[in-house]
Parts: C-alpha cells; sequence; structure tokens
C-alpha cells in the first residue's frame, strides 16, 4: 500500500481555508508524474489530479476527483478528505500508468472517461466541461455496478432544484446566483437537469454496450422531467429590425445587418474571411461551428454589404472588424446588443441568436418549405426548423379558420386604426 504523503497545506480543512482562492489549484507530489491537487475557488472546492508519464513532453491529464469536505463530513463518494482524494488520485494516475487497463471497480467516472474518449460529436467541449463541472464530483467515485435509480433520482432532483451559477467577476467576493423565483426559472432549471441526465446515460449506456456494467436497469428507470423543453418564439418585426440596426453602433451594425440578411450565427460571421465570399456566384461560405460547412444565397443587399466590407482586402483578412481593428471574440455581442435594444426601444431585450431568428420568421411568413429553411439556417434536422417556424407559416386551419369564425360583429371599431396610418 503506498504511503500517504503529508502536506501541511493540504492536511486538514483549517489549513486549507486559510488558502487564497485562485484559478491554479494547490499541488503536491505523490510519485513521479502523478500529482494531487487542491482547487479553491470563490465558491467552490474540489480536489482534483493529474499526471504525465516521467519522460513524456507536454501537458497533464487532470480530472476531477470530488468534493472536500471543507464544509461537509467526508462520505466517500461526493465528499472527500485529503487521505480519501490522495487514495481516489493514486488509483486514477496508476489507471493512467496502465494505458487505462483498470484494476478495481469500474467507477462512473471511468465511464465517463471512456465516453470522453469515444466521443466524435460536434459538442466535446460543452459536453466535457458538463462532466467536469457536474457529474464527475456528485457520482465519479461510485461503482457503477452499485449505482441504483434512487442515486440518480435524487441527483437528478438537485440539480433542477440549484440555482444557475451567472458570470461572476473575478474579484468578486460571492458567485452571482440566479433565483428560482418563478416557475419559468424552475422550468429552465429542470431543462439544464435533464441535459446533464442525457450526458449520463449516453455514457453509462456505452459502458453497458461494451459489457463493463452488469445492468443498465438503474439509469433506465430514471425519467427526465417532462413537458420542460419549449421553442425559443422571440424574433423581431420588419419595423423593430430598421430600428435596431439604425440604433447600433456602426462597426456592429454590420455584424446585424449581415445576420439579418443571411441567419448567420454571430460565431460563423466572425469567423468569415474575404475568401469565403464568392462575388460571381452571391454566396458566402460559413464554417459552422456546429457542423459541416455551410453555404448561403445572398440576396441584392446582402450582396452590395459584403463587396463593401471586403473591397480592397487580403483573402485571409475577417469580414467583420471592430472600430479599433481587433477581431469580434465570444460575448463582445452582448452589451452591444442591449445598447442597441435601448436606443431603439426593443423590449425585452433581443439577443444576437433572435436576429438569426428573425431571418428564419421572415422566410417562414413568406411560405418558404421547411426544408429549403433548414437548408438556408444550417439545421441538421428538420424537426429543428418545424419547432421553431412551422406555427409562422401560411396553412390551411388557420386560413380556414379565419375565412369562417368571423362575422358575429360584436367589438367596437375604434380609431387605433386610422392612428397607426397616421390619421386622427
Amino acid at each position: 500500500m503506498a504511503r500517504t504523503v503529508r502536506d501541511h497545506r493540504l492536511d486538514n480543512r483549517t489549513q486549507r481555508l486559510r488558502l487564497t482562492p485562485r484559478a491554479e489549484p494547490y499541488w503536491t507530489l505523490l510519485s513521479e508524474g502523478a500529482h494531487l491537487g487542491y482547487y479553491r475557488g470563490k465558491q467552490v472546492a474540489k480536489w482534483v489530479a493529474r499526471y504525465r508519464p516521467p519522460g513524456r513532453a507536454g501537458g497533464y491529464d487532470k480530472t476531477t476527483l470530488g468534493e472536500t469536505d471543507d464544509y461537509m463530513d467526508a462520505d466517500g463518494e461526493r465528499f472527500l478528505d485529503f487521505r480519501l482524494a490522495q487514495a481516489a488520485a493514486r488509483e486514477w494516475c496508476d489507471d493512467k500508468a496502465r494505458g487505462g487497463r483498470r484494476a478495481g471497480p469500474y467507477t462512473i467516472g471511468a465511464a465517463l472517461d471512456d465516453y470522453l474518449a469515444a466521443f466524435t460529436k460536434k459538442s466535446l467541449e460543452s459536453t466535457r466541461n458538463r462532466i467536469e463541472a457536474i457529474i464527475r464530483p456528485a457520482l465519479g467515485s461510485i461503482d457503477a455496478n452499485d449505482l441504483t435509480a434512487k442515486r440518480i433520482r435524487d441527483w437528478h432532483l438537485e440539480r433542477a432544484r440549484s440555482p444557475a451559477r451567472l458570470r461572476t467577476a473575478a474579484a468578486a467576493e460571492k458567485q452571482n446566483l440566479r433565483p428560482l423565483d418563478s416557475r419559468e426559472a424552475e422550468r429552465k432549471r429542470k431543462v439544464t437537469a435533464n441535459r446533464d441526465l442525457t450526458v449520463l446515460k449516453a455514457a453509462l449506456n456505452l459502458a453497458y454496450a461494451n459489457e463493463k456494467i452488469r445492468s443498465a436497469d438503474a439509469w433506465r428507470k430514471v425519467k427526465p422531467f417532462p413537458d420542460v423543453e419549449r421553442a425559443k418564439l422571440r424574433y423581431l418585426s420588419d419595423d423593430e429590425a430598421r430600428r435596431l440596426v439604425n440604433a447600433a453602433d456602426p462597426d456592429f451594425r454590420r455584424l446585424v445587418q449581415a445576420s439579418l440578411l443571411t441567419g448567420g450565427r454571430y460565431g460563423e460571421l466572425c469567423a468569415t474571411t474575404v475568401a469565403d465570399f464568392d462575388a460571381r456566384a452571391g454566396t458566402l461560405n460559413f464554417a459552422d461551428p456546429k457542423g459541416a460547412p455551410r453555404r448561403v444565397y445572398l440576396e441584392d443587399e446582402c450582396l452590395r454589404l459584403m463587396e463593401t466590407l471586403t473591397a480592397g482586402k487580403a483573402g485571409d483578412a475577417p469580414i467583420f472588424v471592430r472600430a479599433d481593428g481587433e477581431p469580434w471574440r465570444a460575448s463582445h455581442q452582448n452589451r452591444r446588443m442591449a445598447d442597441a435594444c435601448a436606443r431603439a426601444k426593443i423590449a425585452p431585450v433581443a439577443t444576437f441568436h433572435d436576429i438569426r431568428r428573425t431571418f428564419g420568421a421572415r422566410l417562414a411568413l413568406r411560405g418558404v418549405p421547411m426544408a429549403v429553411i433548414a437548408q438556408a439556417m444550417g439545421h441538421a434536422d428538420e424537426r429543428i426548423t418545424a419547432r421553431h417556424y412551422a406555427h409562422l407559416s401560411p396553412n390551411y386551419v388557420a386560413e380556414t379558420v379565419r375565412a369562417n369564425a368571423g362575422g358575429l360583429d360584436i367589438v367596437e371599431r375604434s380609431n387605433v386604426e386610422n392612428i397607426g396610418k397616421g390619421r386622427t
């Protein structure tokens, strides 16, 4: 049995609570290439491990082992003390040293590792983040063959009842949380809990298919919260779209115009270069971050915009840049959208993705087939398109009801119509 390492900083909770919160864990050496780490943030503390084979250049493989016993007594599963964390770190590092040939129980953490190793879908990074931040700390140390439906249900319910964490400044003393103060907030948390459950089930299904877990009964008995998914139906009217364009900052206005005319996502537009624009064919190529590259077809107004933005630029130059010449980065659009909506008197505040939805909505309102809208917007499945836009398309039921349900003449006429036309 390996000898327990002593570290005066990490041995007990009293010493650990004196450590300054920071992004990099406090590491202690277990053996050559193997380390146990104590991560202390503003609101959470976790045990982590890292391993690098002796002699190998490059970075470490890392994993989250579980939560610390800083405020809760160790239970050997979710909460670990220093000794238990060492044992878990040694087991994980030994597994890495053997190249994945595990000894002992096959844990949920091992199933998650195998799932990530075999993952080929487009959402690898978000799936990894969900696993490391949510699933592994709570369930990772449990023997997968001892997992029960009750344990999964309790975890699933706890996820739904926990408030969402919001972006918080690094120097803030307290983590910002979104309060569960409405039915809509509760619904959204259930949606998030369902997504967490989907990832957990996918990892366990793979392990079961590979004959590493004896039975699939535990997780198959756990059902997601029903009737909580809702399609986002927010889109701008033509008048709101024009006001938004006029109110946007000049450099941001180009992004707004392009999204309204192409249905492009913020990330797609920011990634486009001059070489992606083909003036002769009237097309723009998007390196779609959510799937295969796609080609969008430009009508005359957007074609003029692209010709103006690309004139005289090198092929590898970005089409859209900020006023200072720097590229647009993640989340740069949020404050610009809020400011433009305020100036344009658009409420509630629209997001940049609502601009993309506006493109799809305008096509649907004009009777464009769902299959065409799906291709124009880069949807992988036409069902996604129908869920968001089918209600906007002209259809026999709506037209028949509107043509035949009226005629009672029970509502008094007002001057609202004349006011709208500028008459009194």
